[in-house]
């Protein structure tokens, strides 16, 4: 596992992040309170600082899960998979249902961006352990 796996594990939880937003689109946008034009679609869906974000996050994420796996000796898929599970469902999660909790915010929300913390997490964690 070296910087090239890092690299395809965060694009690879970007790549997955875009597919799970486009699946749930409709609802995250009616419950997250984004700003919407006339044409319902996110008033910053043309700002590159989002996107890019979320790209950088994910790689930084998928660093820290190399370094983690390298120290804890996670080296296979399975073992991947189970430890990225493990992150998003039981670190990521409750903080964003922390978070969300305290600032009134709808259940589907926690459920759409846990979800994606938990599974995006099992991506990278995934991917990580094929290299």
């Amino acid at each position: 596992m070296g910087i090239l796996s890092v690299l395809i594990a965060g694009i690879s939880g970007f790549i997955f992040g875009a597919i799970w937003y486009t699946v749930f689109a409709t609802r995250w946008m009616a419950v997250s309170g984004v700003a919407l034009d006339a044409e319902g679609k996110p008033i910053n869906r043309s700002n590159p600082v989002p996107y890019i974000t979320s790209l950088v996050g994910c790689i930084l994420v998928a660093g820290m899960m190399r370094h983690t796996f390298v120290l804890s000796g996670i080296d296979t898929p399975g073992e991947g998979f189970v430890a990225g599970l493990g992150i998003g469902l039981f670190l990521v999660t409750p903080w964003i249902a922390t978070f969300y909790a305290f600032g009134g915010k709808p259940r589907d929300l926690v459920l759409i961006d846990g979800g994606y913390a938990t599974f995006g997490s099992t991506v990278i964690a995934t991917v990580l352990t094929l290299f």
